[in-house]
């Protein structure tokens, strides 16, 4: 395996995006999910060598996730073919213009199976600079759990910085026990991206910095975004970038790449938050999860003039 700047695991599951009703056989558009592979398409687009880790099907599903994501530039060498289980699914119906409907099917899927012999002999190969993990992993098994632990123990122990995107799911598991689950894992991590109601799971932001983190961002959707710092006294606020929203989902995801990315660029916080903001913005003016996620050059088109035409 190559060197790469920051390595992720979680579930990749096939996408099936409703073009109209689902009760209706409205037809639909195939394509991959996952909150740690949309991550790591985005950072891959911003111009940083990218690796996901995780267990798909020994199926077309799970072809379809490895191409897609080579396709990205995503190195996935490392994913683990499972001939016992599925490639999970996720599918999206527009329910109203503004929103979504999501309907998983992960039961025991190959992704919920994930296993720390499945991502600990590979995770610190090509020396990443970042490790990054959700709390949508940790909610699927016991084993994914377990693999989220190690996973972040490994990366401490060799330096490597860790980020946690809290992306709690209700449809998962209860704020209690995520709350139980999610709240030291926070702690052990350099940085923790959460949104403004995840932090009744996890702490204020003051006194996670007292135990852990240096970093801790607090996502405010259409309002942007805070963030808080052992080297800054008070909290650095950051608006967003206004956009028509045609489809919210993987926002969280793309507000994620952005800041990583600046965070590997060493920018600092106002610009950071500000790259945030705008890769998310990209995301929620295009349907799918990833699809619309820019590339680098194209981060100035948040502040072009209405109007503007590439030429």
């Amino acid at each position: 395996m190559t060197g790469v700047d920051v390595v992720t695991l979680g579930e990749g599951m096939m996408a099936l995006r409703c073009q109209g009703l689902i009760h209706l056989g409205a037809p639909m558009h195939t394509s991959i999910a996952g909150a740690e592979s949309n991550v790591a398409i985005g950072l891959s687009r911003l111009g940083h060598t990218t690796r996901w880790l995780g267990r798909v099907g020994h199926d077309e599903s799970g072809r379809l996730v490895r191409r897609v994501l080579s396709a990205e530039q995503v190195e996935v060498d490392g994913v683990v073919d499972d001939s016992t289980a599925a490639t999970g699914l996720v599918i999206f119906e527009q329910r109203l213009p503004d929103v979504t409907r999501v309907e998983y099917h992960r039961a025991n899927s190959a992704g919920s199976r994930l296993q720390p012999d499945d991502v600990i002999p590979v995770l610190l190969e090509g020396r990443p600079r970042l490790l990054h993990v959700t709390g949508v992993t940790a909610a699927l098994s016991e084993t994914a759990l377990e693999t989220v632990r190690m996973a972040i123990d490994a990366a401490r122990g060799a330096g490597v910085t860790v980020s946690l995107d809290v992306n709690y799911r209700r449809a998962l598991w209860d704020a209690h026990a995520a709350g139980a689950v999610l709240r030291p894992l926070a702690e052990q991590a350099d940085i923790v991206i959460a949104s403004e109601d995840e932090l009744s799971l996890i702490g204020s932001p003051q006194g996670l910095l007292e135990l852990g983190p240096r970093e801790v961002i607090v996502k405010l959707g259409p309002e942007g975004a805070l963030a808080y710092s052992k080297d800054q006294q008070e909290p650095i606020t950051s608006s967003a970038s206004r956009v028509h929203v045609v489809d919210s989902v993987g926002a969280g995801d793309a507000f994620c790449a952005g800041y990583l990315s600046g965070w590997l660029d060493g920018i600092d916080l106002v610009e950071r938050l500000r790259r945030a903001n705008t890769v998310a913005a990209f995301a929620v003016a295009t349907r799918g999860d990833w699809e619309g996620l820019p590339v680098r050059s194209e981060l100035m088109l948040v502040d072009a003039p209405a109007g503007f035409a590439l030429r």
